[in-house]
C-alpha cells in the first residue's frame, strides 16, 4: 500500500473511529506524519477564510500553551489518492487563512494526537478547539533510598499489542526524569540502569553500556495529568581485583569474566581495577592473567559499593 493510499486509509479511520486507544491513536498519528512528512503546501486559491485553532485537555478550559504540531488537510483526496497538505504551524494557538472547503485538522502533542473534518464557508472567522486525550509518563530511578540521576537510566515505553506480553515499543532511549508525552491508556515502562563507571564525567550516556540492574511496572496515563512513576532499583557498583594476597595492590594486566552462577556471561573488562554496576544477587568472575585462570564468587547486595579480590593462586 502507498504512503497516500495509507492517508486515505487514516482519515477514514478518522471519520469512523474514536481516538482514545492508545495502539489506534500512535497508529493513526504515525501514518498521518508518514503521508504529511515529505509534502509541502501547494499552491492555493485566494484565502476567504479564517480559522483559529486551539488544544486543550478534557474538562480543561486552558488552551495548551505549546508542544503542538498543526496540519491541515485537504479532505478531498487527489486523483493519486494523497491529500494535500494545506497549511502548518508549530504555534499553541494558530491562525490560518484558507479558501473555503473542507479539511482535516491533525494535531501531534508528543506521541498523542487527535485529527478533526472542519467544514469553512466563504467569508468565516471560525475558531475552533481539538480535545487531546493525552497525557504523561515521568520515571524516576532510586536506590538505597536515593534518587539515581536521570542521566543514569534508559527508560522504555511499551503499549499493549493483541498477544504480545510486552508490547510494541513506543519510546525508547529516554532518559530519568524526562517527560514524554502519549495518548491516554495503560503503558509497559521498562527502566535499565546505565552502567557509567569509568567514563568520565563529560561521557554521553548513550556510550554506556547497560547493566543488569531492570526495573517493570505498567503505568496508567490519564489525560492532562503527568504520571509520575518511582522504580526502585536494586544494584551496587562493583571494583574487581586481581590480588597475591587479600588486602595487596592489585596485579594489571588482568582479563576479568562475569558469569551468573548459570554460566551466562554479562560482562567482560581488562584492567586493574575495572568497575561496573551488578544488580543484586550471586555471581561468579574469572580472572586471567600470564595464561592462568582464576576463580572467586561473590554476593551483590543493593546499595553494597564493594571490592571484590580474587586470589592468584591456584586451588
Amino acid at each position: 500500500m502507498s504512503e497516500f493510499a495509507v492517508m486515505a486509509h487514516v482519515l477514514n479511520l478518522i471519520r469512523r473511529a474514536a481516538l482514545s486507544v492508545p495502539v489506534l491513536m500512535l497508529g493513526l498519528i504515525a501514518l498521518a506524519n508518514l503521508a504529511c512528512a515529505q509534502q509541502t503546501p501547494g499552491v492555493a486559491p485566494e484565502p476567504t477564510a479564517s480559522l483559529r485553532l486551539s488544544a486543550a485537555f478534557p474538562n480543561d478550559q486552558k488552551d495548551l500553551p505549546s508542544g503542538l504540531i498543526w496540519r491541515v488537510l485537504q479532505e478531498r483526496a487527489e486523483p493519486d489518492g494523497s491529500h494535500k497538505l494545506v497549511a502548518e504551524s508549530d504555534a499553541a494557538t494558530p491562525v490560518f487563512q484558507l479558501p473555503s472547503g473542507n479539511y482535516v485538522v491533525h494535531v501531534a502533542f508528543g506521541l498523542a494526537g487527535a485529527a478533526k473534518r472542519i467544514s469553512l464557508e466563504e467569508g468565516a472567522k471560525r475558531t475552533d478547539r481539538i480535545v487531546l486525550n493525552a497525557g504523561g509518563i515521568k520515571v524516576i530511578g532510586s536506590l538505597a533510598d536515593a534518587d539515581i540521576p536521570g542521566s543514569k537510566l534508559s527508560i522504555s515505553v511499551f503499549v499493549p499489542d493483541g498477544n504480545n506480553p510486552e508490547g510494541k515499543i513506543v519510546a525508547r532511549n529516554l532518559r530519568g526524569n524526562e517527560t514524554v508525552r502519549l495518548p491516554e491508556g495503560t503503558y509497559h515502562v521498562v527502566s535499565t540502569y546505565l552502567d557509567m563507571t569509568g567514563l568520565g564525567p563529560a561521557a554521553n550516556a548513550s556510550d554506556a553500556p547497560l547493566s543488569n540492574s531492570v526495573v517493570t511496572a505498567d503505568v496508567r496515563v490519564q489525560p492532562g495529568k503527568v504520571t509520575v512513576a518511582t522504580l526502585r532499583h536494586r544494584a551496587a557498583q562493583i571494583t574487581l581485583k586481581l590480588v597475591n594476597t587479600p588486602g595487596a595492590e592489585a596485579l594489571a594486566n588482568t582479563s576479568f569474566t562475569i558469569l551468573t552462577p548459570g554460566g551466562d556471561v554479562l560482562r567482560e573488562l581488562i584492567g586493574a581495577y575495572p568497575s561496573l554496576v551488578l544488580a543484586e544477587g550471586e555471581y561468579v568472575t574469572i580472572a586471567r592473567r600470564d595464561g592462568r585462570t582464576y576463580q572467586n564468587t561473590f554476593r551483590v547486595d543493593s546499595g553494597g559499593d564493594q571490592d571484590v579480590e580474587i586470589l592468584a593462586q591456584n586451588k
